[in-house]
């Protein structure tokens, strides 16, 4: 679950620097921040930046749930031939 937590991290500092940044040039150009048209702003930013700024934290939690996932599937098969095996 290490790997969900830093992505997740990385996720909301990245978010939160997007924000930051909208905020700051929208109180420079206009004096005030539509905070819901900041945040929107900010969410769509940092969305398109994850995409390519964190593809290496997105792939290693890909892997770890793979690799659950595959280990819960094959605990699966063994209590399903079991069930069988003392079924018969």
């Amino acid at each position: 679950m290490k790997e969900f937590w830093i992505y997740t991290l990385l996720r909301l500092v990245l978010f939160l620097g997007s924000f930051g940044i909208v905020a700051g040039v929208w109180v420079l150009v206009a004096g005030e921040v539509p905070v819901f048209w900041a945040v929107v702003i900010a969410f769509v930013m940092s969305g398109l930046g994850s995409y390519f700024l964190l593809n290496g934290p997105r792939e290693a939690l890909a892997r770890k749930v793979d690799t659950r996932a595959q280990k819960m599937s094959s605990k699966l098969d063994e209590m399903r031939a079991k069930e069988d095996a003392d079924g018969a």
